[in-house]
Parts: structure tokens; sequence; C-alpha cells
């Protein structure tokens, strides 16, 4: 039997997934089970067959993400210019398993990892309509920003005393007064718009290319209606040059947009810094990247 501890992880495995079908989903049971080549934290996926996944929570509190996808996503996907994860099944706790857990139909393509992408600014392009076709999406009865986005689509004040402490622990390794300005730029401009769609994490391991351009949009467990400014946060972490000015100018948005923006970016660089990428030079370098990237933006279009 599988461990019942408490945040799942140490009990998810093959041989589980096998027992969960066969107990809830008998139709699939005799199909392989596989895990995924590049797995996330959140949730644990297993290939089942050629065509099929199967996604486990590996904590409670990523299971509101879960049941959030497996209502909205058949609703939002005919909305959207490129797939989105079809759901086929709920599970239900069992097999000493503790949360629900679903059943999708696997997308072709691989992460959008810059060197399988053949033109970069079409493909930001490609990111801009898909995230302006989210908006677009009827918004009522939708998820408002909180808890279950983990406030992605809320103001950025939420992470407020978290920056600050970043900055303070930063201080003579960024421009910490330079982040500062782009920070309280980020907390001035309050949202006042209507609510929209949102996907709270367009970053490259959530986008699929297949024969170079951008082919699904997975992992909506962050997504809800609100504030669309984190979605803007790739313009930084993957485009730069000519792919950032197309991505800005296919997704619009105004200025207050984009300095709620650059403070989401600026946000989860510096805690990522201060993090475990601060001891990796690659990650950390790339961090110090985004951040170069943000406080030039602020500095060349307030």
């Amino acid at each position: 039997m599988p461990s019942s501890h408490p945040d799942g992880r140490a009990g998810i495995d093959a041989a589980l997934v096998e027992r969960l079908l066969a107990a809830q989903f008998p139709q699939w049971s005799r199909l392989p089970v596989v895990p995924v080549e590049v797995d996330g934290w959140d949730n644990r996926t297993y290939r089942l067959g050629d065509a099929m996944t199967v996604r486990l929570p590996t904590a409670a509190g990523y299971v509101p993400a879960m049941e959030k996808e497996h209502h909205w996503l058949p609703r939002l996907a005919p909305s959207l210019p490129v797939p989105v994860p079809p759901v086929l099944g709920l599970g239900a706790p069992g097999e000493g398993y503790p949360f629900p857990w679903s059943v999708r139909r696997w997308l072709p393509g691989e992460t959008a990892a810059r060197g399988r992408i053949d033109d970069l600014s079409r493909f930001a392009v490609s990111v801009a309509e898909f995230v302006r076709a989210l908006q677009r999406c009827d918004p009522a009865g939708g998820p408002a920003a909180g808890e279950h986005s983990w406030y992605r689509g809320a103001s950025p004040a939420y992470y407020d005393e978290e920056t600050r402490r970043c900055l303070a622990a930063l201080e003579g390794r960024v421009d910490t007064g330079r982040a500062r300005a782009v920070w309280e730029a980020a907390l001035a401009a309050e949202w006042s718009g209507a609510p929209v769609w949102f996907h709270g994490d367009t970053a490259s391991g959530n986008l699929l290319v297949d024969g170079g351009e951008l082919s699904a949009v997975i992992d909506f467990g962050t997504s809800g209606v609100g504030d669309p400014a984190c979605d803007l946060v790739i313009a930084w972490g993957m485009f730069d040059g000519e792919s950032r000015e197309a991505f800005r100018d296919a997704v619009g948005q105004d200025a207050g947009t984009w300095a709620r923006a650059r403070g989401w970016a600026l946000w989860k660089a510096l805690l990522n810094l201060t993090g475990d990428a601060g001891s990796d030079p690659v990650r950390a370098a790339a961090e110090r990247r985004v951040i170069d990237a943000v406080l030039a933006d602020h500095e060349a279009l307030r």
C-alpha cells in the first residue's frame, strides 16, 4: 500500500496509479503507466498508453487547482487558439492516496526551449495572441484571484513583505535601490479594470512547441479571473530584444498593467535568487538577467 504521507509525494508511483485506474476507470486499466520524463512539483504526471496522462496533486494545497482545471478547461478550450489539456475524467481519493486526481488526453509537443523555436519573435506573437484570447473568454462565474491562484491575478502587494525581505537580503548583490523603485511603481499602479481570465504562469515550461511553433498551453493551476498583469512576466523571463518588443506590441495592455507586470517579474526573480537559485551560478545568472531587464525597462518606459 502507498504511504499516507500528508503531502502525498512519498506514496505516488506507477503502481498506485495502476490501482487507482483499476478501481475507478477499469476501461483504461490495461494501458501501460510510465512516468513522464520532465515532471513538476505541484503534481506527478504519468503517461497512460499513447494518448493519455494521469495527473496527481502532491499536496492538499494543489487540489483546488486540479478541480478548477477539471471544471473550467473544457469551457475555455473552444475560445483559445491552441489546445489546452483535454480533461477525460476526475478520480476520487482511494488506495491510500488522499486527493482527487485526473485523467487527461496527451498533448504532443516539447516545452518551449529556445532551441526548439524557429522564430522567437513569431513565437512571442503567438503567446501574446493566446493571452489576448484568454482575456476575451467570458469571466462570469470564474474563480476570482486568491489563494487557489497563489494570488496571481490579485495585487502584487500581497507579496510586499516578502519582496522587501528579499531586497534586504540581496543588498550588495543586486541594485536594490533601483529594484525598490520598480516595486514601488508596481504597487502604485493599482488595477481598476474589469476582471479577465489569466493563466498565471505563462512560462516556457508551460508552453509546448511542435515543429518550431506554439502548439499548446498547459498547467492552468494558477489561472483565474482578475488582473492580467501576471501573464506579461514572460516578456523578461523568455523574450529579449526584438522578441520582447513583438510580444509587447501584440499583447497590448496599458502602462499600469506593465508596471505591475514588472513588479511580478521582480518579485519572482528576487525570491528565486534568495532561494535555491542563489547557490547555482547558472540559475543565479538567469535571475539577474531578468532583474536587469526589468530595471532597464522601468527606466526606459517611465
